[in-house]
């Protein structure tokens, strides 16, 4: 189940985003097909094309490709922790969620905050999903800001009012990372 889950993860973009556009095809996609032999629908949806499923469309896509790398940091963080506390908080009378919460989470804590962090970070710089599956579209519904700079620099031309808004995703980006420090700091205490 692990290699199941973790599989997304080392997948290249490219080869996930195309299964991905086939399951979301309209015609001859896999889920428009599932769900109208089941009776939940009775005409194809266009996933991708309308403005009002393209961004959950994207944000499945997104959940099912980053679930793989925090499920493999959690299974190891909680293998690391040290089952003779958790015997003794057992021995004393403490509970499961007592345990957990004084024992097992202390432990995973620094996991909790990579995970967090990382997953902040991949999340404002998605881009080849977007462009792949997308292109911003509909009505640029599903743009990123990485998108956005993308299309600045390379479609508009604007190589510096790109860069501008690169350096300022990257000041946001840290602000972002410091706060989620602080704050898991401040539950370390």
């Amino acid at each position: 189940m692990r290699g199941i889950f973790y599989l997304p993860v080392v997948t290249g973009t490219v080869a996930v985003t195309v299964v991905w556009k086939w399951i979301f095809d309209p015609i001859s996609g896999v889920l428009n097909y599932i769900l109208m032999n089941a009776g939940i629908i009775d005409k194809e949806i266009m996933w991708l094309g309308d403005k009002r499923f393209a961004i959950w469309a994207v944000i499945l896509v997104l959940f099912t490709t980053s679930v793989g790398q925090p499920i493999i940091l959690y299974i190891a963080a909680l293998g690391n922790v040290d089952q003779s506390h958790v015997e003794a908080a057992e021995i004393d009378g403490a509970n499961s969620w007592q345990v957990f919460r004084h024992i097992k989470w202390p432990g995973i804590l620094p996991t909790t905050l990579y995970v967090v962090v990382i997953t902040t970070i991949n999340s404002f710089q998605c881009f080849s999903l977007i462009q792949l599956l997308t292109s911003g579209g509909p009505n640029y519904n599903t743009s990123t800001i990485m998108y956005l700079v993308y299309e600045t620099a390379f479609k508009q031309y604007k190589f510096g009012y790109a860069n501008a808004m690169g350096v300022i995703l990257a000041v946001i980006i840290c602000i972002f990372s410091w706060l989620q420090f602080k704050f898991f700091s401040q539950d370390d205490a």
